[in-house]
């Protein structure tokens, strides 16, 4: 027996700066607020995100949480990636912004081009060129 899963509904984000990480998301990456909504009794905001319509992120804030190793690459979701139709392009626009992003690379089994930076929290982001 199997499951019918339909489509992936979101992705839960927590991060230690809830003002610069919703800014990251915002006005960088241009995803969209759908929702925002502070809860008193865990002292923590979700905001849930959209790209081009579609509901994708949730970002949470909680007090102090624990740091999540980022390398060596550990057991676990490993880092989030979007498809871009200009990688280039994107890149620029991230090192305009001062964001550090690996050198673009190439995949060798689709020969695709791919790179990686990361959000205000060390989460490694990649853009694939589709």
């Amino acid at each position: 027996m199997k499951l019918n899963l339909q489509q992936v509904h979101h992705i839960a984000i927590i991060c230690s700066d809830y003002e610069k990480s919703k800014k990251f998301y915002t006005e960088l990456l241009g995803f969209t607020i759908k929702q925002e909504v502070y809860r008193e009794n865990r002292n923590s905001y979700k905001l849930d995100l959209a790209l081009n319509g579609n509901y994708i992120i949730e970002l949470f804030s909680f007090p102090n949480p624990p740091k999540r190793p980022s390398r060596p690459e550990a057991v676990g979701l490993r880092h989030l990636a979007f498809g871009v139709q200009d990688i280039s392009k994107e890149v620029q626009l991230l090192q305009q912004s001062d964001i550090s992003v690996e050198p673009i690379r190439v995949d060798e089994l689709t020969n695709k081009k791919f790179t990686f930076f990361e959000d205000p929290d060390g989460l490694p982001i990649e853009l694939y060129e589709i």
